[in-house]
């Protein structure tokens, strides 16, 4: 593989781009202070801007990794921050990367984050080289499934008690989709 790191994407909608650190006030009131939507994460809802500044102040130095990738979202027509798609995990030896996202719920069902994962998915196996892509989601939220059928992600099963997020031990639906399925649908 040939790590490039978190570079800047565009669609027809969005600008996927670095995190910095004026970023904090618009994550947390977009989408990292609201309960809705870190329901089925891993993480609690943000308690403040500040919290949310020091999360920052903790990625933004992982862009000197060229395996890092951590994209905020953006409206290419306003600008403003909508939510994240980022690889949560890499495993090398078999070219993988496992994604995560969240968006505000004020742009949910508007198809922002198919679009967004579409761009992220054809750079991580066009430019990168990852052979294979993969996203879990609590069976209790079928929507984060609908997203990943939509990009032409496979289901590949369920793991029973397979994942933990703020819900407690969940079970997982596990999706997948290789670099041949995406060429197939280009």
């Amino acid at each position: 593989m040939d790590h490039k790191g978190t570079v800047q994407l565009q669609t027809q909608r969005l600008i996927l781009r670095r995190f910095a650190p004026e970023d904090a006030a618009a994550m947390y009131a977009n989408w990292a202070s609201d309960p809705e939507v870190t329901r089925y994460l891993t993480w609690p809802p943000h308690s403040s801007a500040e919290l949310t500044g020091k999360l920052l102040a903790l990625w933004i130095p992982q862009y000197d990794e060229p395996d890092h990738y951590n994209w905020a979202m953006e409206l290419r027509e306003t600008g403003e921050l909508i939510g994240n798609i980022s690889v949560v995990r890499v495993i090398e030896p078999i070219a993988e990367a496992e994604m995560g996202w969240c968006m505000g719920q004020r742009w949910w069902g508007k198809g922002y984050m198919p679009e967004a994962a579409r761009a992220v998915f054809r750079f991580l196996f066009d430019e990168v080289g990852f052979n294979r892509i993969t996203a879990a989601h609590d069976v209790e939220n079928p929507k984060s499934g609908r997203v990943m059928q939509k990009v032409g992600m496979r289901f590949e099963g369920i793991r029973r008690q397979g994942g933990r997020n703020n819900r407690g031990i969940i079970d997982d639906a596990v999706y997948a989709i290789l670099r041949s399925d995406e060429r197939g649908n280009a």
